[in-house]
């Protein structure tokens, strides 16, 4: 017996639905009984249903869409999708009587079955799966070699670049990290504090105000199910090819404290996850004399930790003298406890969900990107040696290395440099690195990476993502409303922070306008009066290029009725808005596959992640597709 969630109530009462608002709830079916009733007016057909017979029997079904390239078998029984065409509610069907474990199961007709897309039904899909083909690839797993070396694929606001990057993947054979979010800044970790409008703010100082958590209108759980069922669907999983799901900035200490529980239990499915310190170091500064030092050191009562750190830093041929070394174990070592509590909540809650060592398994990032400043080489050394001095091995580790976000590095040579010194620290730990703020940097910035780490790193890239859908929805003209919607908005919020009493916002939005109007040879000198400002702007042809828009875009896509006052807004006007990019057509869709598809590509060949052949074949395999369904038909095996 089904009982529909409160999220799931508010979707359908509100008339949001999967189809053009998906990965809210965790949830995948929301109206089960209409599924059924779909499956029912098609059951003789069903009943003779094999994967032998899947493909032409899909193309007599009207009432609901069965995915034939989704069959997958556990133990006799034979699986594959199902979706209602019209409100994009998914279920499984069996070709026998299903596993034991799923929940609230109907049976069809004779040995066909349904299972609804519950989150609880998913956990059990993925231990029935795994239990029976340990080497499946529907799930995101920590395997192959996803531990050393990847691209993180950002999901900065909608879902729309998973075909993308399954194109990729399958044209490269080459495992991504397909899915990356930071959590709780723009997934929601906990339906119920969404629901009782809990959520809290994040502060986002150039616009000069603070947005409600999850600002761009999915859950971690709807999101994970949703990457789920889109692969199996299209028929990824008959690649072979392994791939990830990235809970970035998984944030250590602070205010977070109080949510860790919810947080691990949203990030549940992430077969790779980036524990971030700065909430915790926030709260902390490196003390400056050797007496406090000694004192605060003593006072950790971390009997033989001091010379397990110096043991481990000599084997590996590095020494760090005395102050300083106990002066950055003070520093981090309260950081450091929480992540290691931390860790452990990550393991338990899978050794309680998940029934195998595959399904348990994730790959772990320590990320000290954002503390203040660049990572000096000590800093990094400490970090490594007191991690592995407290029992937590790590696969990566992200640190500050100057890269400002979406602008390539200037000086290659430093950045040689500078990647150089810190990695030999990393590889002394057989550790790879993560770099953050990845988007936007010069091939041979990319080329430097992946030369001076040997392939060793994972690159996160997440910006450039939304800048090619608003490139796509430029060059469309059944889009043309929406774009220019967009690029308004965010001019709108440029013209407001231009003239803010917060010094902060006025200089940022200055800063985005100034770069916008130089590269339109336009002057800068537009600030005497709002009026002045605003003329300026609207004398500009509408573009992608335009800084403004390219920092401000992400807050449009939850923003209620298109409003600069109503950002990250939960309630049914949020999700109003966020439909609008559901709704883009097939031309825009093909173009924005194209643009994430062949950024990937890029980026594979710049760092020598992938073969060179390969990308060459798939490059001119890209520019040959004509359409967005031939897109989607290739992803499958």
């Amino acid at each position: 017996m089904m009982h529909a969630s409160r999220i799931n109530s508010f979707l359908i009462e509100n008339g949001i639905r999967i189809k053009d608002n998906p990965a809210i709830s965790p949830d995948l079916t929301l109206d089960f009984k209409d599924v059924i009733a779909r499956l029912d007016a098609h059951k003789t057909l069903l009943s003779g249903l094999t994967p032998q017979n899947a493909e032409a029997l899909a193309s007599q079904l009207s009432a609901i869409i069965l995915w034939p390239k989704s069959c997958f078998a556990i133990n006799t029984c034979s699986y594959f999708v199902v979706e209602n065409p019209e409100s994009g509610d998914h279920a499984l069907i069996s070709t026998g009587e299903p596993h034991a474990g799923f929940e609230a199961t109907e049976a069809i007709d004779n040995d066909v079955y349904a299972i609804p897309l519950l989150w609880h039904n998913c956990i059990n899909l993925k231990n029935a799966v795994q239990e029976f083909d340990p080497k499946s690839t529907i799930f995101p797993t920590a395997e192959g070699t996803l531990q050393r070396s990847s691209l993180g694929i950002g999901a900065r606001f909608t879902t729309l670049h998973w075909p993308a990057v399954a194109w990729a993947m399958k044209s490269l054979h080459l495992s991504l990290t397909a899915n990356q979010n930071s959590i709780p800044r723009e997934l929601v970790y906990d339906i119920d504090a969404m629901m009782e409008n809990r959520l809290s703010e994040v502060p986002f100082p150039f616009i000069g105000a603070a947005v409600p958590e999850g600002h761009q209108g999915q859950s971690v759980q709807g999101m994970s199910h949703q990457a789920i069922i889109t692969y199996l669907k299209y028929g990824f999983h008959k690649n072979g090819i392994v791939w990830g799901f990235n809970a970035d900035h998984q944030p250590i200490g602070g205010r977070f404290d109080a949510v860790e529980s919810q947080l691990v239990a949203g990030s549940l499915f992430a077969s790779y996850i980036t524990y971030d310190l700065s909430p915790e170091l926030a709260n902390t500064s490196l003390l400056s004399s050797e007496d406090e030092v000694e004192k605060a050191f003593a006072a950790l009562e971390q009997s033989g930790l001091y010379e397990e750190i110096v043991a481990s830093l000599k084997k590996r041929g590095l020494s760090i003298d005395n102050f300083t070394l106990k002066r950055l174990v003070v520093y981090l070592m309260p950081a450091m406890q929480k992540m290691v509590k931390r860790d452990e909540k990550y393991h338990s809650i899978r050794r309680e969900q998940f029934a195998t060592e595959t399904g348990r398994k994730f790959f772990k990032e320590l990320s000290i990107d954002e503390l203040p400043g660049e990572t000096e080489s000590n800093t990094l050394a400490v970090s490594l040696a007191l991690s592995e001095a407290l029992g937590v091995h790590f696969n990566y580790v992200a640190p500050n290395i100057g890269f400002t976000k979406n602008f390539p590095y200037g000086d290659n040579d430093e950045l040689k440099r500078k990647v150089a010194e810190l990695y030999k620290i990393a590889s002394c730990f057989d550790v790879s690195f993560g770099f953050h703020s990845g988007s936007g940097k010069s091939a041979k910035n990319y080329r430097i990476l992946g030369e001076v780490t040997g392939g060793n790193l994972e690159i996160k890239t997440s910006g450039r993502y939304t800048y090619e859908m608003g490139k796509a929805l430029s060059q469309s003209s059944a889009d043309r409303e929406l774009w220019l919607d967009w690029y308004n908005f965010t001019k709108e919020l440029a013209q407001i922070g231009a003239f803010a009493e917060n010094e902060v916002q006025r200089k940022f939005a200055r800063q985005f306008i100034d770069y916008s109007l130089e590269k339109e040879g336009k002057s800068t000198d537009v600030y005497t009066s709002q009026d002045e400002l605003k003329s300026a702007l609207d004398a500009l042809p509408p573009s992608p290029d335009h800084l403004f828009w390219f920092e401000y875009n992400f807050l449009y896509v939850l923003a209620a009725d298109g409003s600069v006052d109503r950002l990250g807004d939960h309630s049914a006007a949020g999700y109003a808005q966020r439909r609008r990019f559901y709704r883009i057509s097939d031309e825009a869709k093909l173009r924005y596959s194209k643009y994430v598809a062949g950024y990937i590509l890029f980026l594979v060949e710049a760092t020598g992640l992938g073969d060179a052949e390969r990308v060459l074949r798939a490059k001119k395999r890209l520019d040959d597709i004509g359409s967005y369904d031939d897109l989607v038909a290739e992803i499958g095996g």
